[in-house]
């Protein structure tokens, strides 16, 4: 009777290990799986390499975490990283999982601190726009995107040296919020990528009016103007995009800071 006891308690043993093994590797294969896919549409999205050091993915919860995302910066320029993001939370619908369209409640970005190094008139963050891949049908999962928010976001622009001038400057953006992000059913990781980019720089470009040299706005503006189909809206025909910005400062200032609900639907109007 000591034996059968003995061997039905070691092959419940068994059993409860195996189960541990299984669940913990199915863990690490999803959150390896979250990561290397962040990673691959992110550098598809910009052209340049994205790196997530680490990813947390809880299906059941419907809730996924990242940690120090950085993206690298165009080729040419002296720093390594153009981006670094602290941390990133999503709350999403655990059944759209399984569905061809992920419904997320929530994403929260903190902590982007970005290093924006200006060559000429040009700058780092300028020439990855400039060389973002046009995408005109989603590949992969579709997303839909109830609300996203980008907190703590700051930075420094290093300016061509001039005697008696300071190099660089440190900018504090406010919080950028964004809503119904993938009502067009266009929206995928890469381009949600590539709009978060988009509104960050907007926001940079809002915030330097008056402290940045007139001619990095104007040609950051110039820039977003047409990648985002904005120049007769916002910057106008033919006359000075930096003089049209210093005008209209307030109207962008209060579209980022209380979302940038037109970005996509400006996508679907090109």
């Amino acid at each position: 009777m000591k034996k059968k006891s003995k061997a039905i308690y070691v092959i419940v043993l068994l059993v409860l290990i195996i189960a541990v093994i299984l669940v913990v590797g199915a863990g690490l294969f999803i959150d390896g799986a979250l990561r290397i896919a962040i990673e691959s549409a992110g550098s598809k999205a910009l052209n340049v390499k994205v790196n997530v050091k680490s990813a947390d993915l809880s299906i059941m919860a419907g809730k996924a975490s990242l940690k120090n995302l950085t993206i690298d910066n165009p080729p040419g320029y002296q720093q390594q990283k153009l981006l670094e993001l602290k941390d990133a939370a999503v709350a999403v619908h655990p059944k759209s999982l399984l569905s061809n369209t992920v419904r997320i409640k929530q994403i929260k970005l903190d902590g982007a601190n970005l290093a924006i190094e200006q060559k000429g008139l040009s700058n780092n963050l300028q020439d990855l726009i400039k060389a973002m891949p046009k995408q005109d049908k989603p590949s992969g999962k579709k997303l839909y995107i109830d609300t996203l928010e980008i907190t703590n976001i700051t930075a420094n622009v290093k300016l061509i040296p001039l005697p008696g001038k300071t190099d660089t400057i440190t900018l504090k953006l406010p919080i950028i919020k964004m809503t119904d992000l993938g009502s067009d059913n266009k929206l995928d990781l890469a381009k949600l990528t590539e709009q978060i980019i988009l509104a960050i720089a907007r926001g940079i470009a809002e915030q330097g009016v008056g402290v940045l040299p007139k001619e990095m706005i104007d040609t950051m503006s110039s820039t977003l103007g047409k990648v985002i189909d904005l120049s007769k809206d916002i910057f106008g025909d033919s006359q000075d995009v930096g003089e049209k910005v210093l005008k209209d400062a307030e109207d962008v200032g209060k579209e980022v800071t209380e979302g940038l609900k037109g970005l996509l639907k400006t996508k679907k109007q090109e």
